[in-house]
């Protein structure tokens, strides 16, 4: 029994000499990024078994030599390395140390049941990898070498001659062996621990990026040639660079940093490096190179930048000194690079969103001023015969009103300033119907907010032309602009016969008769300023038609 401890006591320190040299392994960057490492090239894979393999023939040569027999850690390297890199290295590494223990002691009793169990060991190490989940591996990666050893001493009993020193051997060496198949687990859980440190980068590189993004958001909602270069400085800042840019297709659109005086910004040609990169769409990375314009920078990293898909640009990343660009730097780089691809693709949405509306909003705005000079120039053109004097106030009345109408711009404007606009339309009108039209003002006093033109004065129109003027006798249109709590609510009734059930349908609908095409424009710049349009309800008599904006703290409008 001592002499078995003492043999279970070599198998553990062996292993723990394997454990100590991947330790100092992990320790390098070399190594640490190839644990990091999602997949890896036949060249990484090779140098992966050659470390295993001479683990291996490590043991071998380090067993202890029980009656022709070796107690070794052949079968924890070989098992080690197939379940941390895959069925590729431990299968090779298998064939390889199993090759040679059988090599160094072709006639020895256990060299043949040896040589079949590393190939399993191997394949079963590969099958592991493949099939069982990360976090599970080091337990059936113990399970698995304790069944290997296990099967090496069956065969060992069956292929020694005589049997019964197969089994005086087996007697000595089975616990040992068995029993030290726990150290794969160990082997496994430390290689496993380096693996899982990119998991921590990637959170804290992510992390990063979104610093950044958070930054730089801002100066994505208007993008021009300064606000790029901002954004390049702050990512520059943010993670120690020496030059940062942004590119599209064709030119440089923003460089700071080191060489940045050797380019003509906005005019300069992408390298060809940079051009092949858009070409595939795939990350360029040199670690020990010079540029030919900087040969100062050493390392860059170019990641294309992709909006609906499409590469339409790249995020450069330089570095004067070589082998700057680590896997946690390229984590990072890869998430802000995405972030910011989303940043450009929403900033031209809504820039373009923004121009189709102020064009709609435009086209809607110059469908409705025809429509009312119109009915000014039949009112000037009536009064003029009967009453030249009230012709010419109505004639400046008018001309007032073209006059603010050709300054307007894309820019809202103060309320009071659009009821201004609303009292010379209604002096037209009024001469249109004299003492049958009554015009009453309901507005706060302290009422500050801006609205777009032309949204109260066709309200005003539909209520006279469509509500007073059909009825007999006289009518009354009330123009009302009240405070209801955190919103203001703009309205225009009147006392007509009141407005059909089915416009009120066809509105809600975007649908509208020739005749109410004023009403519908409205209904639809409310819509598309306010995010609702127009309310309307039938009143007893007549009709109310109203909307309502937020205000902010400032007295502003917001939205509806």
């Amino acid at each position: 029994m001592h002499q078995i401890f003492e043999m279970l006591l070599a198998v553990f320190d062996r292993a723990a000499l394997m454990l100590i040299c991947l330790f100092f392994l992990t320790r390098t960057q070399l190594f640490r990024q190839l644990l990091q490492k999602e997949s890896h090239t036949p060249l990484e894979l090779a140098a992966v078994t050659a470390i295993f393999s001479s683990f291996a023939i490590f043991g071998t040569y380090s067993g202890i030599n029980v009656e022709g027999s070796l107690v070794n850690v052949r079968v924890i390297a070989v098992m080690s390395g197939g379940i941390l890199f895959g069925p590729w290295v431990g299968i090779i590494t298998g064939v390889i140390a199993g090759g040679h223990r059988y090599l160094i002691d072709i006639h020895g009793i256990t060299s043949v049941p040896c040589l079949i169990t590393s190939i399993i060991a191997g394949c079963m190490a590969g099958y592991i990898h493949l099939k069982v989940k990360k976090e599970h591996r080091w337990s059936v990666g113990i399970a698995a070498g304790m069944l290997c050893e296990t099967l090496t001493m069956l065969l060992v009993i069956l292929w020694a001659k005589p049997t019964s020193l197969g089994i005086d051997i087996v007697s000595k060496i089975a616990i040992p062996l068995i029993l030290g198949a726990v150290c794969i687990g160990l082997i496994v859980l430390l290689v496993q621990s380096v693996e899982d440190e990119k998991e921590v980068i990637a959170a804290r590189q992510a992390k990063l990026a979104l610093d950044i993004a958070n930054k730089t958001m801002p100066y994505f909602r208007n993008i021009t040639s300064e606000s790029l270069t901002t954004i390049c400085a702050i990512i520059r800042e943010d993670i120690n660079a020496d030059a940062v840019a942004i590119t599209d297709t064709k030119n440089i659109l923003a460089y700071v940093g080191v060489g940045a005086e050797q380019y003509n910004i906005g005019h300069e040609i992408i390298s060809e490096m940079t051009r092949e990169t858009l070409r595939r769409g795939k990350i360029t990375i040199r670690n020990n190179d010079e540029m030919h314009r900087t040969p100062q920078i050493h390392s860059l990293i170019i990641i294309p930048l992709r909006e609906k898909g499409e590469v339409t640009g790249s995020l450069k990343i330089y570095y004067c000194h070589a082998d700057k660009i680590t896997y946690s730097l390229k984590v990072m780089a890869v998430g802000l690079s995405q972030i910011i691809s989303t940043q450009m693709e929403v900033s031209r949405t809504e820039q373009l969103r923004e121009m189709a509306n102020k064009a709609e909003m435009r086209a809607l705005q110059s469908k409705i001023n025809p429509h009312f000079l119109f009915n000014a120039l039949n009112a000037i053109s009536s009064s003029i015969r009967i009453n030249p004097d009230t012709a010419r106030q109505l004639i400046i009345n008018l001309s007032r009103y073209l006059r603010y109408n050709l300054e307007l711009n894309d820019e809202q404007i103060d309320l009071r300033k659009e009821l201004h606009q609303v009292q010379d339309y209604i002096a037209i009108e009024q001469a249109r119907f004299g003492s049958k039209l009554t015009v009453i003002y309901d507005i706060d006093e302290d009422i500050a907010v801006s609205i777009p033109s032309l949204l109260i004065q066709p309200l005003v129109e539909n209520a006279i032309v469509h509500g007073i003027q059909p009825c007999r006798g006289k009518g009354v249109v009330v123009i009302a602009v009240k405070h209801s709590g955190d919103r203001i609510r703009i309205s225009v009734k009147d006392t007509g016969n009141g407005i059909n059930q089915e416009i009120i349908d066809r509105l809600a609908n975007n649908e509208m008769p020739g005749n109410k095409i004023g009403l519908l424009n409205v209904h639809r710049r409310v819509s598309l300023l306010y995010g609702e349009g127009l309310q309307i309800r039938r009143l007893e008599p007549g009709t109310e038609i109203s909307f309502t904006l937020a205000i902010n703290k400032d007295g502003g409008n917001v939205h509806a």
